[in-house]
This record gives structure tokens, sequence and C-alpha cells, in this order.
């Protein structure tokens, strides 16, 4: 079956006495920690939550969460893990939006409940913790040392196994919904391409509130163990993979050259690492080498996906990295790979016509990981779901061989006096200036070309960055019409809980420029 309870129920049954969750203090195996997600699952019983019923999660990555959305899983009931980085209205929109019933709450932020927004959920919340005499709210261990063990519930495949929110930066956030088939398929094509095994140790770095950290489910497929990082800092990663013994991990881009960039990276033993997976935007070729370099040991894969695909489309593996670098074809390590077995995914035109290799459009998938919808959202489902594809909102192209090249969102797409202008393009010109460390590019309306390029820049500490520097820097390197005109100079970027830049802000923030 493809669902989440019978690969949980199938690890307790092969692999009860394998470990299943690694922690400093302790280790648990997989009968231990199906005992304790099956009373998880009587807690969640008693508190009124029957299958189908929905529930929150506001919390940091811990063993805890874990067996939370595992009880969901193992009894019907949908956890909604929510945005811990969204404002006190934002995640009581999305609690509402969901019509959840509960609401765990991870210890370190129990003082969101005593603001206004959320102090309506007082009464239906419990702590995500060991104990709760400082708030008063019940604690997720008592209630399971209370309650019995349920048994394993047979779900079908495509019942609704977890909700994940994505936007809301601006406007309201959507909640996908994401099925036991579109999680577990998922798992399935990752694993066979990266072949994970039982005795592979996954260290989840992405929140838990992130479609990436679906990533990791290919781990209880096989038998294999978590351990967790409750909030990333390079330090601390490097402690948590030494000590766990971690194999496998999966990084934003960002998060990885800050690991590659740390004074004690040397110090720490990163041996036991043998694949490492990054994602949410590709890698420049100096950090590749340089991650190739300092971890021989790993095999290193690029990842592509969406919330809505739970969540990978493609991977650029670790041999399409080598073989590029060693044929002089650094622009290969700038495509996201080719489709995971099972996914069919195409370049459309507004039409949805395909089009040929190396022509740029909309792309578009369908496979058993699509979602099968927005929740409550008839008309976002029916612009994103057409004729059995999943329209993405991403502009890319094929090249002869199926790796994707993706351009840009779809609306972040720049035309300028009638020539299109992809942010990307422009960003990548923009990093090869020696003086700069980040930058983001948008459109801001023009009264005489209708959008204009605008270039939100961020210096190396010591630069002195000009608008005229980058224009002249530019030149060249790309055409006339793409260079940016118009600039802010900030400090930092706003980004997401992976790194990525929030353009939504951007495009809010500086809409009257």
């Amino acid at each position: 079956m493809l669902t989440l309870a019978s690969a949980l129920d199938r690890a307790r049954r092969v692999h009860g006495a394998r470990a299943a969750i690694v922690e400093p203090e302790r280790t648990w195996s997989w009968a231990e920690h199906a005992e304790r997600v099956a009373r998880a699952a009587g807690a969640l019983g008693a508190r009124g939550l029957a299958p189908g019923a929905r529930f929150g999660i506001l919390g940091r990555n811990s063993r805890r969460q874990c067996e939370l959305l595992h009880a969901g899983y193992w009894s019907g009931v949908v956890p909604v893990p929510v945005n811990v980085r969204l404002a006190p209205p934002e995640i009581a929109y999305v609690l509402a939006n969901a019509g959840c019933r509960a609401l765990a709450v991870d210890p370190a932020l129990a003082a969101l409940l005593e603001q206004p927004a959320l102090a309506g959920w007082k009464d239906r919340a419990f702590l995500l913790g060991p104990a709760a005499a400082a708030t008063g709210l019940p604690a997720f261990d008592d209630l399971i040392a209370h309650a019995a063990p349920r048994d394993v519930r047979e779900a079908r495949e495509d019942e609704d196994a977890i909700l994940l929110y994505t936007g809301g930066t601006t406007g309201r956030a959507k909640g996908v919904r994401l099925t036991h088939r579109n999680v577990v398929a998922n798992a399935l094509q990752v694993t066979a391409v990266l072949r994970h095994a039982h005795d592979d140790v996954s260290l989840h770095v992405a929140p838990m509130f992130h479609s990436a950290d679906l990533c990791h489910t290919a781990f209880t497929l096989v038998g294999g163990a978590h351990a967790y990082l409750g909030e990333f800092a390079p330090p601390a990663f490097l402690e948590a993979v030494q000590r766990a013994r971690v194999t496998f991990t999966m990084l934003a881009p960002t998060m990885l050259i800050m690991v590659l960039q740390h004074p004690e990276f040397a110090r720490h033993d990163l041996g036991s690492l043998r694949h490492l997976l990054y994602g949410s935007s590709p890698m420049a070729e100096i950090w590749i080498r340089r991650a190739l370099e300092a971890l021989p040991h790993a095999r290193l894969t690029q990842g592509y996906g969406l919330t809505e695909t739970a969540p990978l489309l493609t991977f650029l593996e670790h041999h399409h990295h080598r073989a590029a670098i060693e044929a002089g074809r650094p622009e290969r390590l700038a495509s996201a790979g080719q489709a995971l077995p099972g996914v069919d995914l195409r370049i459309v035109d507004d039409a949805g016509r395909e089009l040929p290799a190396g022509a740029a459009g909309e792309v578009a998938v369908r496979g058993p990981n699509v979602t099968p919808g927005y929740l409550d959202l008839p008309e976002a489902n029916a612009q994103a779901l057409r004729d059995g594809w999943f329209h993405t909102g991403d502009v890319g192209r094929l090249d002869e061989d199926g790796f994707l090249y993706l351009l840009d969102r779809k609306k972040d797409l720049i035309v300028t006096g009638g020539e299109n202008v992809y942010s990307s393009e422009v960003e990548a010109a923009l990093y090869e200036h020696p003086g700069l460390a980040e930058a983001a590019v948008i459109a801001v309306p023009d009264e005489v070309y209708g959008e204009a390029v605008f270039a939100v820049v961020v210096a190396k500490p010591g630069a002195a960055l000009t608008a005229e520097d980058i224009v002249a820097h530019c030149r060249g390197r790309i055409g006339g019409y793409k260079i940016p005109r118009r600039f802010a100079f900030v400090e930092a970027l706003p980004k997401s809980a992976l790194g990525k830049v929030l353009k939504a802000e951007l495009r809010k923030r500086y809409a009257a420029a």
C-alpha cells in the first residue's frame, strides 16, 4: 500500500530492532518509536480528533514533532505544520483556514499564545515537550503516558496525509493537500535514484513545516534512522553530523556555503556523510567545486521541486556534476537535472501546447506525487491543474538530453519595452562582480517601458558599490535592455526559512521605486 500508515507499520515489523531516532541522550528503535506513535495517536483520539480531522503544529525540528506527525499518519488525523516565522495573525489564518481542532506548540514558542490573534487557541493547545508547569498547558509526554495505544488505521492511498501551506508573504497562504500516495510515491522515486538503505542516518535540517522535510520519508520506507537539528547554525550542524554519524542530509545552497566557510569545518569528522542533497536554487560552480573537494566521500545532488509535488521533480546527480566539470561544461551545473522516475515533465506555452527542446515556457508536470489540489480554492485548482498536468508557474527550457534549466518564476518574468528579461540571468551577471555579496532582481512599474529592471544589492563588507560600477560591470555580459538602471543598496535580503529570497516582499517594498 502506498500509505504512510503502512510504511510505519512495516518499519515496526521489519526493522523493529534497528535505530529509528538518534538523539544525543539516546537512540530509539523502530519498535520503541512505533509504541510512542501509537500512544500519541491514542492521545489525539482522546482529544476528540477523529480520522480526517486536522491539528496544527508550531514547532522546531524535534523527535516529538516527528512522533506527532507519525501519529497523524498512523491514525488518519491530518497534521498541519505551520511556518513559525509567520506573524501571529498569519498563523491564526492558517489554523482557521485549515479547520484545525487542536494545536501542538513547542515550549520555545509558547509565548505566541499570549498574542491577541492566538489567545483563543489556549484551551485547544498542548505543549510539545516533557513538562508544562510554567504554561499551564497539557504536556505531550504526559498525554502519551496516560493514553492507550491505538492500532494502526488502514488508510486509503487517496486520503490526505498532510496539509502544508505555501505562500502567504503577500496575500493569503494556500493549503496544499498531499495524499498518502503523493508522499510515499515521491519517497520511492527518490530512493530509486539515491539508493537509501536501512543503515542510513538522515539529518533533518530544513524546517519540518517546509515540504523539503518530506525528502526524509524515504528513510522510513527502508528502515533508516532520523536525527533532528532544532535550528540551523553551522557549528550545530557540524556537531550533529559528527555525533550521530549522519550519512544523508539536505541543505539550501546558502546553508552549505555557510558550513564550508565556517572556521571549525576542518576540525569535525564528516566522514560518515555519503550523500548531500542541495535545493531551492542552483549553486555557483566555485562552491560546487569546493563542496566536492571538502566532502570527497559525499555524493552531491541537486533537487528541484515544489510543495505541490511532495516535493521533488528532478535531480542533477553526482555523476552529472563530475561529468560537467571534467568535460569543461560548467553551464550544465546551472541545470536542475532530469525528471525523476515516474515524473512526466514538459515545457508548454500559454495555451498548454508542448514546446520543442531549447524553447522557453512554463514547466508542467504530472505524476503520482502531484497534489490533488489546494484546500477550498476551486479557481486556483482550475488554473494550476489542467488536462491532467500541474502548471508550476516556473519558466524553463529542456535541452536535447532532457536536462531542465529554470529561467524564472513566471511571476518574476520582467517584460520591459516588449522584451522578456529573466531575473535569474541578470542576477548571474551581477554575482560576477567581486564586490557584490547578494542580489535580487525584480520588476518595477515604468511609464514608458511598462516594467523596468530593478536590482536590490548587498555589498561585501568593505566594498563601496555604486550603481555606475554595476552598470559598467554588466555591459558586455548581458544585453543592454537587461541591465538594471534602478537600484536599492541594502544590508540584507528578506529570506524564507530555507534561505530563498522573498521576491514578493521586495516587489511590495519597491513597487513605487
